[in-house]
């Protein structure tokens, strides 16, 4: 059941976890109920120069800014990494995700492939999952039924996520998003086996089991 997401081990810090896949896949969602279940995990909202849309808030979905304000942050470093996505740039801020995971939370992070090949080089200890779709087929059923694109940028979306899928041999892990029950309790079965890591424990947790 998903209702059961207890540490079964206590991390050294909290855990970075890298969640990415092609546009209309499926991430929100399960980056959302996911954090239903699972209170420690905090997801860090990421910068845009793309247009807000109506249903989304500045502050939790994402922080709009100006392109001007964007490159101005990159410049004082402020970015743990950065990509230009569909015309667009999207950044992720660095003493958010060090302060978080100091404090024991874990901290997920919904960026593209470019993003996370950032993250794996300067974080090593990072899981990337990638989330795909069970077809691009299904995909297409999926950007079209949400409306949010024309048909030129649907074809783009498709073109992008063939190009992102080539990168699954760099991840860590592969969900396939086809039931979302499904890719939860895949989610919850991979959180376990991290947490069970020898690297990822805390010298505390080490010490008892020593004492054992």
């Amino acid at each position: 059941m998903l209702t059961n997401w207890a540490k079964p081990g206590s991390p050294a810090r909290g855990l970075l976890i890298v969640l990415s896949g092609p546009a209309g896949v499926g991430k929100d969602t399960l980056i959302e109920q996911w954090q239903l279940v699972a209170p420690n995990v905090r997801r860090l909202v990421t910068y845009t120069t793309r247009p807000q849309a109506i249903n989304e808030r500045h502050g939790l979905d994402y922080y709009f800014v100006t392109e001007a304000e964007f490159h101005a942050l990159r410049e004082e470093g402020a970015f743990l990494e950065y990509a230009e996505v569909h015309g667009n740039w999207y950044g992720t801020p660095r003493r958010e995700m060090e302060s978080l995971r100091d404090a024991g939370r874990d901290v997920v992070l919904r960026i593209d492939v470019q993003g996370a090949m950032q993250v794996r080089q300067q974080f090593p200890e990072a899981i990337l999952i990638f989330v795909a779709p069970p077809s691009l087929q299904e995909l297409e059923q999926r950007l079209r039924r949400r409306g949010r694109d024309d048909e030129e940028a649907i074809q783009l979306r498709l073109m992008n996520a063939r190009a992102e899928m080539e990168y699954i041999p760099q991840y860590d892990y592969l969900i396939i998003n086809d039931d979302l029950n499904r890719a939860l309790e895949t989610l919850r079965c991979i959180l376990i086996a991290e947490r069970h890591r020898v690297r990822n424990l805390s010298p505390q947790a080490l010490q008892e089991v020593e004492r054992r």
